[in-house]
C-alpha cells in the first residue's frame, strides 16, 4: 500500500513538474514569435523607405542594394540579440525548476502562496506571493516587530549610551515597535531608493535605579525611595502613536530582466542603508508598582501619570539591515520628560532589532 501511495505521489509531481515545464516552452515560443514579427515590420518599413528613395531618384541603383543588406544584417542581428536574452532567461527558469524540484522547496510547490522563511536575515512572512510578479514587490505594506533598549541622554551628551548618571536602570531591552508601513521605490524600476511612511505604536519602559520608585508629588513628577514594604517590581511606561517616514537605500542591487524590462528585484535580501524621522503623540503613560508587606504578599499598584511628560515627540532614525534583520539608532530630539520632571537625563535614546516584517 505503501508503494502505490508513494508511486502516485511521484506521478503526480512529475505530471505537476511537466505542466510547468510546458507552460514555460509555450511562453517561451510566444515570446519568440512576438519579437521575430515585431522586428519584421520595422525592417520593412524601413526597406519600403529605401525603395520609394530610388523610385524619387534620390539614390542610385547600388546605394539601395547596399542600403537594403545594411537593414537586413542590422535587424538579423537585433532578432539574434533579443532571442539570446530569452534562451537565457528560460534556461534560469529551467534550472530553478529543477533545482526546486530535486530540493523540494516547499514554498515553490505546494505553498506558493504564503511563505516564512527563518534565518540569519530575521523572520520574513510573504502572503499571498502568487499573485505577485517583479514589478509588484517594488511595493508593498509590511508589518515590523522592532526590539530596543531605551535610554535616556541629556542634552549636551544626546549619544551617551548607557549612562551612569540617569536616574533609570541602562536595560537591553525595555522597549518595542509595531509598525504597518507602505514601501515603495523612488524613480525608475532599477533605482536603488525607497520610501516608507507608516502608523506605529511604541511602548517605552523605564526603572528608576537603587529600588527607587517614580511618583508624583505637589504637581511634579520625581524619583523617590519606596518605603511601604518590600518592592519587587517596578516601572513607568509610556506609550505613543507614531507616524514615521524613512528612506531605505539598497547597496546591492540585484537585477531582473522581464519582457525587455530591467527591474530591481526587491525579492532577494540585500544590504540596506535606512534614514528618517518620525513624529508621535503621548497616549497614556502608567506608574507600575508591585510590592510586600505584613497584610499581602502580593500588592498592586497602577497610578495614571498627570504631569511631567511631554505630550508629543520628534525624532530621527539611522540603520543598516539585510533582508528581513534590521539594526538601527533611535533619537529623541524632544524631550521624554518635562520640566516638571526632576530627572537628571530627559532625552529618550534608542538602539534596536528589527527582527520580523509581514510583506502583504
Amino acid at each position: 500500500m505503501k508503494t502505490k501511495i508513494a508511486l502516485m505521489t511521484a506521478v503526480m509531481a512529475f505530471s505537476y513538474s511537466f505542466a510547468q515545464e510546458n507552460n514555460h516552452m509555450k511562453s517561451y515560443s510566444q515570446k519568440i514569435d512576438s519579437i521575430v514579427v515585431s522586428e519584421k515590420s520595422k525592417m520593412n518599413e524601413e526597406l519600403d523607405n529605401v525603395d520609394k528613395m530610388f523610385q524619387e531618384k534620390k539614390i542610385t541603383s547600388e546605394e539601395k542594394q547596399s542600403k537594403r543588406a545594411e537593414i537586413a544584417t542590422r535587424y538579423q542581428q537585433n532578432i539574434n540579440d533579443k532571442v539570446d536574452a530569452q534562451q537565457s532567461e528560460l534556461e534560469n527558469a529551467t534550472k530553478e525548476m529543477v533545482k526546486n524540484a530535486v530540493l523540494g522547496r516547499r514554498d515553490s510547490v505546494l505553498w506558493r502562496k504564503n511563505e516564512m522563511q527563518l534565518g540569519t536575515d530575521g523572520v520574513k512572512i510573504k502572503l499571498d506571493r502568487r499573485k505577485k510578479t517583479v514589478k509588484d514587490y517594488l511595493q508593498s505594506w509590511q508589518l515590523s516587530v522592532s526590539l530596543t533598549g531605551a535610554n535616556l541622554t541629556s542634552k549636551d551628551d544626546p549619544f551617551k549610551f548607557y549612562n551612569q548618571h540617569s536616574d533609570v536602570k541602562n536595560t537591553i531591552i525595555n522597549s518595542t515597535n509595531t509598525t504597518l508601513r507602505y514601501e515603495n521605490q523612488l524613480g525608475g524600476f532599477t533605482s536603488p531608493f525607497f520610501y516608507r511612511i507608516g502608523l506605529g505604536f511604541r511602548s517605552d519602559r523605564f526603572t528608576p535605579k537603587y529600588d527607587k520608585v517614580f511618583a508624583q508629588e505637589n504637581q511634579r513628577l520625581v524619583v523617590d525611595d519606596f518605603s511601604r514594604g518590600n518592592l519587587r517590581r517596578t516601572y513607568l511606561n509610556n506609550s505613543y502613536l507614531m507616524i514615521p517616514l524613512d528612506l531605505r537605500f539598497v547597496l546591492n542591487p540585484e537585477y531582473k530582466v522581464v519582457d525587455g524590462v530591467k527591474y530591481l528585484d526587491n525579492r532577494k535580501s540585500q544590504f540596506s542603508i535606512i534614514a528618517g524621522v518620525y513624529g508621535g503623540t503621548r497616549l497614556f503613560s502608567t506608574i507600575y508598582n508591585r510590592f510586600s508587606n505584613e497584610d499581602s504578599r502580593r500588592i498592586v499598584e497602577r497610578e495614571r501619570v498627570k504631569q511631567g511628560l511631554n505630550n508629543f515627540v520628534f525624532g530621527g532614525k539611522f540603520g543598516v539591515g539585510y533582508g528581513g534583520f534590521n539594526i538601527f539608532i533611535q533619537k529623541d530630539f524632544t524631550p521624554a520628560f518635562t520640566s516638571d520632571a526632576t530627572l537628571k537625563k530627559k532625552y529618550g535614546l534608542q538602539i534596536g532589532i528589527e527582527i520580523a516584517n509581514i510583506d502583504f
